[in-house]
């Protein structure tokens, strides 16, 4: 495990040794991973998505690779947030880090429900609430569209959720700026942004979409340069931490979003190549913070911004 005081910070009250993590739906629970990664060498975990009722998801075939990329449309399979509270909950400590829970709805009532349902819970540092799911036909982008739907639905969770609240922006909104603007004076603590673009792969010898669900989500480092223009965006339309996402694979990735204005920066698809992409990314953004001579990497938040507005 690294430590090292200089990448450690706190988000909006999550208290993270550095600020990396585990985006929710590449690394189930946080114990997918345990036999080949110490779950410390995150700063926090985004765990699967939870929703009121278990979930089956979409038909296979699920997945799909793409040039640089993958395709998928799991459709926000998970057990259910009563399962979740009697099998997993007790176990979350023993991952050694926060532990952020993802949730998803069908309407503005699941949301609140399953935040409330959340409060106060210990085990729990922050909830962040998925208005960007491509994969699912009732809920998820159908309520990031809309600026006043998001205003609306932020709202009545944070009327019953008093912990960090974050919330989950998609490209497929529209006005990244609109959006996050309606989700920080509704109360959201952070935003994080992108979740995946919606595609598709034709499989040209059966003439017929690969995918089950049709289209799926599009993550990997093909997106990347598309995040980092959507956190560029949102941090000029917000005051509140983002935590960006899309693409990272390296140091410099991730360096990226931060100096685009991301505090904290979430990995996922890159876990599935490289199970050990965490310590990996906090070596190289100590080497980073060395040969700039800089004594913390809060320094660089922002810092392509600035050096933009300077000219």
């Amino acid at each position: 495990m690294i430590t090292d005081p200089r990448l450690a910070l706190d988000l909006a009250g999550v208290k993270m040794q550095n600020p990396l993590i585990a985006a929710s739906g590449c690394y189930g629970f946080g114990f997918d991973y345990i036999q080949w990664v110490d779950p410390r060498e995150w700063g926090a975990i985004a765990l699967k998505g939870i929703t009121l009722e278990p979930r089956a998801g979409n038909p296979p075939p699920r997945l799909a690779e793409t040039p640089s990329g993958l395709l998928n449309a799991i459709g926000l399979q998970n057990p259910g947030i009563a399962f979740f509270l009697k099998e997993i909950r007790p176990l979350l400590r023993e991952l050694g880090c926060p532990a952020i829970a993802n949730i998803a709805g069908e309407s503005v009532d699941h949301y609140r429900e399953l935040a409330a349902i959340l409060d106060g819970l210990g085990e729990v540092s922050a909830v962040e609430v998925n208005i960007s799911c491509p994969n699912v036909r009732c809920g998820g982008i159908s309520f990031g569209r809309d600026p006043a739907t998001v205003e609306k639905l932020v709202g009545a969770v944070r009327q019953v959720y008093r912990g960090p609240l974050i919330v989950k922006l998609s490209l497929e909104a529209g006005d990244i700026g609109a959006v996050a603007r309606a989700a920080e004076s509704a109360g959201a603590d952070v935003l994080s942004l992108i979740n995946t673009l919606k595609g598709m792969v034709i499989d040209i010898h059966s003439r017929r979409p690969f995918l089950g669900n049709i289209t799926g989500g599009l993550s990997g480092p093909a997106i990347r340069p598309v995040a980092v223009r959507a956190v560029w965006e949102a941090a000029e339309a917000v005051s509140i931490p983002l935590i960006g996402m899309g693409g990272i694979a390296s140091a410099e990735d991730a360096l990226q979003f931060i100096l685009a204005g991301a505090s904290a920066v979430a990995v996922g698809t890159a876990n599935f190549v490289n199970p050990h992409i965490a310590r990996e990314i906090n070596l190289g953004l100590q080497r980073y913070l060395d040969d700039k001579g800089l004594r913390h990497y809060s320094e660089l938040v922002g810092a392509a911004r600035r050096e933009t507005d300077g000219r």
